[in-house]
């Protein structure tokens, strides 16, 4: 048996004949048009205007997270930069399909070289081309394959035009060699509970054809495999898959410990799909969705009837709704200011503070559409750092009529002084990205310390615990709601630190609920303890996996 490591996005586990992404077209050569500039400049603006707009609508087709990807790779195809530097080659003369494969890469050669982050964005930037080029050449883009079976998808890197379409009927798995847990192709997969293994180098010594079992549990793609490790395949397939289809039961540990396992939502849109996929609630209500497209803040009528849409699906259930978090990498021109470190300036509820009425015209709204639902309206604040932040926000909470109010954990100095921060608040729900970023001094969107963005390292779960203590000794709820609770063998790990709820993508609720299931408190408990231990992020992991490892056991 063959081992391909990788890195595995999710706990599925899926098996099939692979069937190979065709490569990139040629590279187009360097020669003279045979048109003038003008007529090649027309028609590279009409291949550029054509795959844009293909992309917006591949985005509006999957929705979801896809949505603002796909949007994203809209925008890069038309960025004023790729034009100028297109357009210099065209008034060299040169042919639109050579201007436009040199000028993407040059840029694209620009990200790579950054690493991490911007280096998986290269990956975009190269499919945008490979669209323009084929449209040029009055070709169909580039796509997945269509072998007419079910098969595991290999491929260099997976578009995020191709990702967000899959036919997951047909497509079993996806195996990518480059990638990493960042890039599109594992952001994708996870939300739509594809099985995937990325960033397997050593994936493109597979061939179309070869029977392949692919583990995201394990972050393994395993070839020559034997019938028993089929069949052992097979079974985890069925287990996983009766527990997604068997009628949803509240989150729990296997001795009874009660988890309420709760969505993270950007619209009222994906409301239905929450519920659908088991969400006993929602436990991130992002509203940035209504101030991120406008020149100035909506008033409260608009509001009250966007929060009307998304309490209305859940009645009777709790849904955690955040105050407008904008700055640093979400910039508003009527709330935040240019400042030369956006990500430890005026952000968050510091912005909020400084321009009162805006959010005190969301939490009106926020009122208003609470007593026309039977939701249980929860409101936090992004960002809070002091004890001074709290009672300040939880008193205008309280003045608007909104009975709990509790704050964000996102910053170190929340963590280390939650106790008192919680004896002002009703609740508080720990924003793992972002404490992440904040504990390891690493820019969530910088690829040069990629590597340093990982919740699992032990500062960071020290943190976790810091809050988790607090919430004990306070008799108060402690959630998490950022990307690591959607990571089931973490998931425990948090539990573990005091975590009394999670909430995550609705697509990771099914693998999240049955690994808790099958653990103990007990066993919660010592996987965080030896976790915390570690001395770095994979340490930490391999600790926890061995101490799950040993208590099944026995």
């Amino acid at each position: 048996m063959a081992r391909l490591e990788g890195i595995g996005v999710g706990q599925g586990v899926a098996h099939g004949p692979v069937a190979r992404m065709a490569p990139a077209p040629e590279a187009p050569a360097e020669e003279q048009s045979a048109l003038t500039a003008e007529q090649e400049t027309a028609r590279v603006e009409e291949a550029v205007a054509a795959v844009a707009e293909d992309l917006k609508a591949r985005g509006e087709a999957a929705g979801g997270s896809a949505r603002d990807v796909l949007q994203a790779q809209a925008m890069m195809a038309k960025d004023p930069t790729l034009k100028k530097a297109a357009a210099a080659r065209l008034g060299k003369g040169l042919t639109g399909e050579f201007a436009v494969h040199d000028a993407f890469a040059e840029f694209r050669a620009t990200l790579e070289g950054m690493g991490g982050y911007m280096a998986e964005r290269a990956a975009d930037l190269a499919d945008v081309s490979q669209r323009v080029i084929a449209r040029l050449r009055g070709l169909p883009a580039p796509g997945v394959p269509t072998p007419g079976h079910p098969f595991v998808l290999v491929a260099e890197d997976l578009a995020p035009a191709d990702t967000a379409l899959l036919d997951l009927d047909q497509v079993l798995a996806v195996v990518t060699i480059q990638g990493g847990p960042t890039s599109h192709t594992a952001i994708l997969a996870r939300e739509k509970a594809i099985t995937a293994v990325v960033g397997a180098v050593e994936a493109d010594q597979l061939h179309d054809g070869q029977t392949v079992i692919v583990d995201a549990a394990d972050s393994a793609v395993l070839t020559e495999v034997t019938q028993g490790q089929l069949d052992d395949a097979q079974r985890r397939i069925d287990e996983r898959a009766a527990a997604v289809a068997a009628p949803v039961t509240p989150g729990a540990l296997a001795d009874g410990t009660e988890v309420p396992l709760l969505a993270n939502l950007g619209s009222p849109d994906g409301a239905a799909e929450a519920v659908e996929l088991g969400a006993e609630g929602v436990g991130l209500f992002r509203t940035e969705f209504l101030f991120l497209s406008a020149d100035a803040a909506p008033d409260v009528a608009t509001q009250r009837e966007a929060y009307r849409r998304m309490l209305e699906a859940f009645p009777g259930k709790k849904v955690v709704v955040r105050a407008l978090d904008a700055g640093a990498d979400k910039p508003l021109p009527f709330l935040t200011e240019e400042e030369e470190n956006p990500a430890l300036g005026r952000r968050g509820l510091r912005a909020l503070l400084a321009h009162e009425q805006i959010l005190r015209d969301q939490l009106t709204a926020l009122a208003e559409a609470e007593a026309e639902t039977e939701a249980d309206v929860w409101v936090m604040a992004p960002m809070v750092s002091t004890v001074a932040e709290t009672e300040q926000f939880v008193a205008l909470a309280r003045e608007h009529g909104l009975r709990t109010a509790g704050v964000m954990v996102e910053v170190p100095s929340s963590a280390l002084v939650a106790e008192p921060i919680l004896r002002h608040a009703d609740f508080a729900s720990i924003g793992t990205n972002d404490l992440t970023q904040y504990t390891m001094a690493a820019d969530r969107l910088l690829g040069s310390v990629a590597d340093l963005q990982d919740p699992w390292h032990p500062a960071v779960l020290r943190l976790v615990g810091e809050v988790g203590s607090a919430g004990a000794a306070t008799d108060s709820p402690v959630g998490v709601c950022g990307e690591a609770a959607a990571d089931p063998l973490l998931a425990l790990v948090l539990v573990g630190l005091g975590a009394t709820s999670l909430s995550m993508a609705p697509a990771a609720l099914a693998d999240v609920r049955l690994e808790l299931g099958r653990h103990t408190a007990e066993t919660a408990r010592a996987a965080a303890q030896a976790a915390r231990a570690a001395g770095d992020a994979a340490g930490a992991r391999g600790a926890a996996q061995q101490v799950v490892r040993e208590a099944a056991q026995g």
